[in-house]
């Protein structure tokens, strides 16, 4: 298993004000971003998440803005993969650009409970819920789309491929 952390609930149609207010995106500084995120919609997430954990959510996650500032500002705040029903689709693309992994799951999403411990195989398409000892399938990461998670974000997978290249 890949990913591997403490499950935080959230509903549905989560918006990328919820994630990051907006009255903190006057700084591009995903450690800064970090310190707020999820603030609106859990007050003390930050100084609860642990890294590694996972958040887990309803339908609809990061709908909203098409502000990056969302998915960095999870990410640098060391949660490890966001699993969900399903995700706005900018929400969707920005992740991956900028290395956040992120799984569809209603199976998942319904039946992980906040605290649970969670599991997950990328590779496989498999989410285990080692608290209930139960799983669940997700839609399988594309080989390609994985690989830019691999390297970290899209700039970072381009850069390598420009490096591969050039000898």
């Amino acid at each position: 298993m890949k990913y591997r952390g403490k499950a935080w609930k959230f509903g549905n149609d989560v918006d990328t004000d919820a994630i990051i207010p907006a009255r903190y995106l006057n700084t591009s500084d995903p450690r800064e971003l970090a310190g707020h995120c999820m603030e609106d919609a859990d007050p003390e997430f930050v100084q609860k998440v642990r890294p590694g954990d996972i958040i887990v959510a309803g339908k609809n996650f990061g709908c909203g803005s098409s502000r990056e500032h969302a998915p960095i500002s999870i990410k640098e705040a060391g949660v490890s993969c966001v699993i969900a029903r399903s995700f706005a689709r900018i929400f969707y693309r920005n992740a991956f650009n900028i290395g956040l992994p992120i799984f569809e799951s209603p199976e998942a999403a319904e039946a992980i409970q906040e605290g649970d411990e969670v599991a997950v195989d990328p590779e496989r398409g498999v989410i285990k819920n080692l608290t209930r000892n139960e799983e669940y399938k997700a839609t399988r990461v594309p080989e390609f789309m994985q690989q830019i998670i691999d390297a970290g974000g899209l700039i970072n997978y381009v850069s390598n491929k420009l490096k591969s290249t050039r000898r």
